[in-house]
Parts: structure tokens; sequence; C-alpha cells
């Protein structure tokens, strides 16, 4: 059996205002919330039982899990626990096994299974998958174990990667998490220290990986699920406009958004509450009720 656990807590602050009325797991990418493409996504492992964390409005994203099916959810109280409290918490629950760690917010085509038969097959007790982005790089990796973390700890190396936010860690580790860790970066740091390996999975460094707590990483996600649904845009199907011809290139049209009479758009996504006036061309923005980001 292998835990995933799903990390939801965040409170959002990158996508405000849009986050001050629906946590940011539950922002649509064009058909189905964030956090139900990290289901999509995790669908190549077998033999797993779900678990996701909550905090801000952890009301919304209870329902939202029981939708899903997701079995467990670990609501914070009375403050968030971070990035590490969250594994220490399921650990001293008696949760038992391995376990895979993913952020809510990131898009990607990376293959999970393949990521997890490699974590399994590797002698280190942790794994990260690791992405390379040269203009964010912070992972210092040498001979594909983690060295350092740029601006935390380690000394600088020749190679650098990004961590996808997602993590394996075996059953044997979980017992070294302390109660008093809030950063996984700082339980990292210790971990190597005490001389413990840390391995970092470059097979998949060139995949499509997306940070979509930001309005440009929302945007890139939602064009990437475009791309890989095969449309030029979308509209929801219970829209009034749908599934009528409009002049809607590489858009994505959400329910209880107001489009008037000959609107264009191109590269938009319009949320609930968005509004586009008579004959008006929008080009390269995310609308919502009240606020605008041009991308």
């Amino acid at each position: 059996m292998i835990h995933v656990l799903i990390l939801a807590g965040g409170l959002g602050t990158r996508l405000r205002p849009l986050s001050l009325s629906i946590p940011k797991p539950l922002v649509p990418v064009v058909d189905m919330s964030i956090l139900a493409h990290q289901l999509r996504f995790v669908d190549s492992v077998s033999h797993k039982d779900l678990h996701i964390n909550a905090f801000y409005m952890a009301s919304l994203l209870k329902a939202e899990a029981q939708r899903l099916n997701i079995p467990n959810v670990w609501v914070e109280t009375p403050k968030i626990l971070g990035t590490a409290g969250p594994l220490y918490r399921l650990f001293k629950a008696g949760i038992e096994g391995d376990l895979l760690v993913m952020n809510s917010d990131c898009y990607h085509q990376m293959d999970m299974h393949s990521f997890v038969r490699n974590a399994k097959n590797s002698s280190a007790p942790i794994s990260l998958l690791g992405v390379d982005r040269p203009e964010i790089n912070t992972l210092q990796v040498k001979s594909s174990l983690l060295s350092g973390v740029q601006g935390v700890f380690g000394e600088p190396s020749m190679e650098k990667l990004t961590f996808s936010g997602i993590a394996f860690y075996k059953n044997s580790v979980l017992n070294q998490i302390l109660e008093e860790d809030f950063s996984i970066v700082s339980f990292w740091k210790r971990f190597i220290q005490e001389g413990g390996e840390i391995a970092v999975d470059q097979t998949q460094k060139n995949a499509i990986w997306i940070d979509m707590g930001t309005p440009k990483g929302f945007m890139q996600a939602n064009l990437a699920r475009l791309k890989e649904m095969k449309l030029n845009h979308w509209i929801d199907k219970k829209h009034p406009l749908y599934p009528k011809e409009n002049d809607f290139d590489q858009s994505i049209v959400h329910l209880d958004t107001q489009i008037a009479e000959g609107a264009k758009l191109k590269n938009v996504v319009l949320l609930k509450g968005a509004q586009v006036l008579e004959g008006e061309y929008v080009e390269n923005q995310i609308r919502g009720e009240n606020f605008f980001w041009e991308v």
C-alpha cells in the first residue's frame, strides 16, 4: 500500500483576490479543479490510499474531497503545519507504508508510476522528482543525490534542478521527521547532515511541469490543458453560449460569466463573475469577479 498525500493547506496568497473566495486547490483549470487534476496525475499509481491536508477554507476542501472520493482529509487546527508537519502528523497517527507527497498547485504530464518505481528501487530512502527550469533551479545535485538547496544549506554545485513538489518517502524514514519541523527543506538539511541520502530523479526533467500557483502559471496550465484536450477553446457545457460558434481563440469560458455580442477572446480565461462588453477584444488576460490579471 502506498499512501498519497496531496498538500492542499496553503493560503493561496499568490492567486489573490481569486483565492479570497475559493481555496486554491478548488480553482478550475479548464474542465476540473486543481485538486481533481492531482488525482488524474496519480491515477497510474496502483494500491494507493489518498489523503489531503486542509487549513484555509477547510470546509470547502472537505466537501470537494468527499465528491472526489478522497477518504482521508486532515484538517489542520488551530495553525497551519507547513510542508513537513503534515507528514509528521500522518506518521504519529499510525499511518504506515511508503508515502508519495504532491503539491496541489502543479500541472504536469509526468509518469508517476515510473517515478514511484524508481523511488522504490533506489537505495536512498527519500526521492525527489526534479525538473530543469534554469530560471528557478535551486536544488544542488551531485551524482544524482541532493547536496543542498540554494540559499538554505549545502555547497553550490555545477548541476541544478527545480523541485517539482513531488517526493517519495520510504516508510523507514518517516519516523525521523520531528514535531517541530515546519519546512520540509529543514528536514532535508538535517537528514543529509546526519548522513542520509536523498535521491533526485532526473529522468523526467524536461517533461511538462507548470507551477500554477501564480497568475502566469495558472494561464500556462490552462493553455497546456487545452492542448492536452486537443481543443482550440473550451466553454462550460451549461453556459448559454455552448456550443455556439464564437471567436474565442485559445480561451476558456466558465459558467456564470457574461459575454456580450461581438466580443473576441484570445488567450483568455473567464472565471465566475467575469464580464466582457459588447464588441470588446480581450487578449492575454484572466478575468474574474471584479478583478483581472494581464498575463
